[in-house]
């Protein structure tokens, strides 16, 4: 019979690992640490965080751990060790910087069946100190619960298990790695209410995120979301994630406002986190607000993280600037089916409308006839840092016909001021005669 094991999952030979990852109680327990250097001193420090109770064996000692032995913090024999020096240790680290003594401390703890790290050759050892960070984590609730310990080995690399290590902590960080408790520490749902967070995702890239957004998404009971949020982060939730589309389309809003904001009361008040995650930002015709003030009305904590809106984003991404020194000093944006005939300023304050694409033709009158120049420049981006982003610019006086031409769709976002000459798409000159295209490609990308 082979000495492999086998996955329990299939026939491939699994090859027998050299250790054990394991996470050791040492609180209230003897430790001993032979050697009085900077390595024992960072020993020392750790078991101390553990609870341990340390006794540090060594002739001479840094300052930091003669500090600690007369502040009564941990023990010290004034000596080189010697035999007996085990007795009674649950664990044994030695770090002396003398191969003999550290290799003569191995030999006695393997007697003895007591675990011991070896600083300076780690293969005479039975035990190893991984890269470890601790990142702060909260209950169900939103209440302090201790901290996350991340442990990395890395066949005897420090250096590697600690850059490992630092990337799995600035994935905890940041959310793009889960932190939601799976295990309530005995209470239920039930016994206290969730919490909802409006979450701005950004124009739909999921790099447009802000770090708290990504954050409470990774921590989420329930995630209700829109059709142009940042749905790719959706495949990273777990499969015991509740997740409710609500999206909405021009003209077809399946679930209607008062019911999204009854579902978010609703599994807030059953005990569950929820995350309302809208694209941009969730105050900008997000109706944010509303949702804000049907939780507070039932005694739900709220919090709002802003978000990247695509009235700014997508113009960026298009190579437009809402505000351009001696082009616009100022800009507006509305929604297309506000009237747009009431914002003031000519060419140099910019205007972007946003969800107005079926009523380009009834905008651009309007603006005209509003006493806006007939040839001022026009642009509309569609999906933007999306997989069809494109930008199709012209004037008021043909936009419409040029958007109808190319065959223009939502999502899209208008952008109408002489701010559109800075796009890469603009080849006419300031006249409204002046030649103008689409653009395909995105020509500036800020992701």
């Amino acid at each position: 019979m082979s000495g492999r094991r086998r996955s329990s999952g299939g026939s491939r030979p699994t090859p027998p690992h050299d250790t054990y990852p394991l996470g050791l109680r040492v609180a209230g327990r003897l430790v001993i640490v032979v050697g009085g250097g900077p390595v024992a001193l960072r020993r020392v420090r750790g078991l101390l965080a553990a609870g341990a109770r340390v006794r540090v064996i060594a002739p001479d000692v840094v300052p930091e751990i003669a500090s600690l032995v007369s502040a009564g913090a941990i023990e010290r024999i004034t000596r080189g060790y010697c035999d007996g020096d085990l007795d009674g240790a649950w664990l044994v680290h030695t770090a002396t910087g003398d191969p003999e003594v550290d290799a003569r401390v191995a030999g006695d703890a393997e007697l003895l069946r007591t675990f011991c790290v070896t600083a300076g050759d780690a293969a005479l050892g039975s035990a190893w100190v991984p890269a470890v960070a601790r990142t702060p984590v909260t209950d169900a609730a939103g209440r302090p619960a201790g901290d996350l310990a991340v442990a990395v080995t890395a066949g005897r690399d420090p250096r590697r298990a600690v850059r490992v290590r630092d990337a799995v902590v600035a994935g905890l960080d940041d959310g793009s790695l889960p932190l939601r408790a799976v295990r309530d520490a005995g209470e239920s749902h039930a016994t206290r209410p969730g919490r909802v967070a409006l979450v701005g995702g950004g124009p739909g890239d999921a790099g447009l995120i802000t770090v708290r957004g990504r954050r409470l998404l990774a921590a989420a009971h329930v995630v209700v979301v829109d059709r142009l949020a940042p749905r790719s982060l959706l495949a990273g939730l777990g499969d015991d994630v509740e997740v409710v589309d609500v999206g909405k389309t021009s003209g077809h809003h399946p679930v209607p406002q008062e019911e999204i904001t009854a579902l978010l009361v609703a599994r807030a008040l059953a005990g569950r986190d929820v995350v309302r995650l809208k694209g941009g930002d969730p105050y900008v015709f997000g109706r944010g607000g509303e949702e804000l003030d049907a939780c507070r009305a039932a005694g739900i904590e709220v919090e709002v993280v802003p978000g990247v809106t695509s009235a700014v984003s997508v113009p960026a991404a298009a190579g437009i600037p809402v505000t351009h020194r001696g082009l616009a000093r100022g800009f507006s944006v509305l929604t297309g089916h506000d009237d747009v005939g009431q914002v003031p300023g000519g060419t140099d304050h910019t205007l972007v409308l946003l969800m107005g694409v079926t009523r380009l033709a009834d905008t651009a009158r309007a603006l005209v006839a509003a006493g806006r120049p007939a040839d001022t420049p026009v642009a509309v981006v569609e999906d933007g840092f999306g997989a069809r982003q494109r930008t199709t610019v012209g004037t008021l006086a043909d936009i419409a016909d040029r958007a109808r031409a190319v065959g223009v769709q939502a999502p899209a976002v208008t952008v109408v001021g002489d701010v559109v000459r800075r796009s890469p798409a603009w080849t006419g000159p300031a006249s409204a005669h002046g030649a103008a295209h689409t653009a395909a490609a995105p020509a500036v990308r800020t992701s």
